[in-house]
């Protein structure tokens, strides 16, 4: 047995209803065995790391979310109605009647516009979703306000494609949460951030029970939940590091869902009884941010070279079939404008002679933070291994999921390895994230991926904002194809794969929502 799986087994056995001689878990509860050793808060106004959103998506409501994954038509969620001002800077919202906080406590306008503001006035990572248009802790009351209790007014500073505008709503830090219960729990002027960060005032279809810091989630049903609630009124996050302790869990029937399953984790089961695969393209990009502090990386031959130090397509291959595709730009496949270019291979000797122009003809040493979990620590080994033919000395630094990426938002880091998706589904969600920098220097700027590598172009960030505000769809997609191809080739990052979601999951359970938010409300056992 892995040595995970003992103390797994032990917490699974204290869930309502499951007892040591129990085979499978409990009829009332979804258990899902996923890594959550990168959660750091569940604020909605705060959580803003590669997987959380699949537990806050099941706690919070926003204005506004998409009718399907397939379908991105913006639809209401919390909102029944909207209307836009002709100089396109005032937005109007119409809340639905009888929708109610997971407290009892009525949702009005008024906890709208509080949330609104307080994601701006926290100024966490995710508030630059927000504060784009122009909302400050100090304007935010004027400019977000309630005309009445059913009636929301958002003022913007700068007319944007509508469509732009509403699909930042659908953010995470966009959600709606119980005014009333979090002031309740403002300490010193906190805003209720740490009471929230582990626990919940929202309108989704859970509530948070109980989080333990990397062992495990618990949410129970929201009785106040719009349409009925979920079908399971349990559902558990296990984290489970290893995907083969994962796969040893779904087998034995001790978890329902499996969410970070490897290659060979996928294969093994394709023909396993009992066990199913759902999947589907996801949105997810895996890369590389090169910190241009350190003075071997701010050369641009040396970024080019580590661009010619990766085997694509044999990481792919032996390591992500399955989970993972090549995708060397910033845009998903599908998204307005995205390339598909992949114009980079394993060239060594390609690398070596850009590394000698760098005057760095015996290579270097670089550090480079890695999540200590599949398959982020097996890619960093391939990393290790092709970068060593050019000389260059990468040493791999493990950690959890938490502690690397806080030396990531400090900039502390030399090569750091993540993922990236995007806050919504627009592309100026990645070209924000990945080209965008207000002020390298200022630690109060927008923290996106750009500022966390210092990196500051003026030219990309005219582009950037051009591209925000063109109406034209087909200009607007040419600037962010001429966009991608300039970061794909002098940026600090080396852009790897795209994730396709894999739910592994018991053939007893089914209604799991991949996209375009993950839900649980739908999931029911067989009879």
């Amino acid at each position: 047995m892995s040595r995970f799986a003992a103390p797994l087994l032990g917490a699974l056995l204290i869930l309502p209803g499951l007892g040591a001689a129990h085979a499978g878990t409990p009829r009332d509860t979804i258990v899902v065995a996923k890594q959550i050793d990168q959660f750091i808060s569940l604020d909605p106004a705060e959580a803003f790391e590669p997987g959380v959103g699949e537990v806050t998506g099941n706690l919070y409501d926003q204005l506004v979310g998409y009718r399907s994954a397939a379908d991105p038509t913006i639809v209401g969620d919390l909102a029944e109605s909207w209307s836009i001002s002709d100089d396109g800077l005032t937005y109007r919202f119409k809340l639905k009647p009888g929708v109610a906080f997971a407290s009892g406590n009525p949702v009005t306008a008024q906890d709208a516009a509080w949330s609104l503001q307080r994601s701006v006035r926290l100024d966490k990572s995710p508030a630059f979703i927000l504060t784009q248009f122009g909302f400050t802790p100090d304007n935010a009351a004027d400019r977000i306000h309630a005309v009445d209790d059913r009636t929301l007014e958002i003022k913007i500073d700068h007319a944007v494609a509508p469509t732009f505008f509403l699909n930042t709503l659908t953010a995470g830090v966009a959600s709606i949460v119980d005014a009333k219960e979090v002031q309740a729990h403002d300490v010193g002027g906190d805003l209720g951030n740490a009471w929230l960060k582990g626990h919940s005032a929202g309108t989704g279809p859970y509530a948070l029970q109980r989080w333990v810091p990397n062992e495990r989630v618990v949410l129970d049903a929201n009785p106040h939940a719009q349409d009925g609630g979920p079908k399971t009124p349990h559902l558990v996050f296990l984290h489970v590091p290893e995907p083969a302790s994962q796969r040893l869990l779904l087998e034995k029937g001790d978890v329902d869902y499996a969410r970070d399953l490897t290659r060979d984790q996928i294969l093994s089961l394709k023909d396993t009884p009992g066990v199913a695969l759902q999947s589907e393209g996801g949105d997810l990009l895996l890369y590389l941010g090169l910190n241009q502090t350190n003075p071997n990386l701010a050369k641009p031959e040396v970024r080019e070279a580590l661009k010619w130090l990766v085997d694509y397509q044999g990481i792919e291959t032996a390591l992500l079939s399955g989970t993972y595709t090549v995708r060397q730009s910033f845009l998903p496949t599908g998204y307005l404008g995205a390339v598909d270019d992949a114009p980079y291979r394993l060239d060594v000797e390609r690398a070596k002679t850009l590394l000698a122009q760098a005057g760095l003809r015996d290579g270097f040493g670089v550090t480079i933070d890695v999540r200590n979990v599949a398959p982020f620590a097996d890619i960093a080994q391939a990393l290790q291994a092709s970068f060593a033919q050019a000389g260059i000395k990468l040493e791999i630094l493990p950690g959890d999921g938490k502690q690397t990426i806080t030396k990531y938002r400090a900039r502390t880091h030399d090569i750091y390895i993540g993922t990236w998706g995007p806050d919504y589904r627009d592309p100026h969600s990645n070209a924000d994230a990945f080209a965008f920098d207000k002020d390298v220097n200022d630690a109060t700027a927008p923290k996106t991926l750009a500022w966390r590598n210092r990196w500051q172009d003026a030219g990309w960030n005219q582009t950037v904002t051009e591209a925000l505000r063109e109406p034209d769809a087909g200009k607007r997609a040419a600037l962010y194809g001429d966009l991608q191809r300039k970061v794909q080739a002098e940026g600090p990052f080396v852009l790897l794969f795209q994730q396709t979601l894999v739910a592994a999951h018991r053939s007893t359970v089914d209604g799991l929502v991949l996209q375009p938010k993950t839900s649980y409300a739908a999931v029911a056992k067989a009879d």
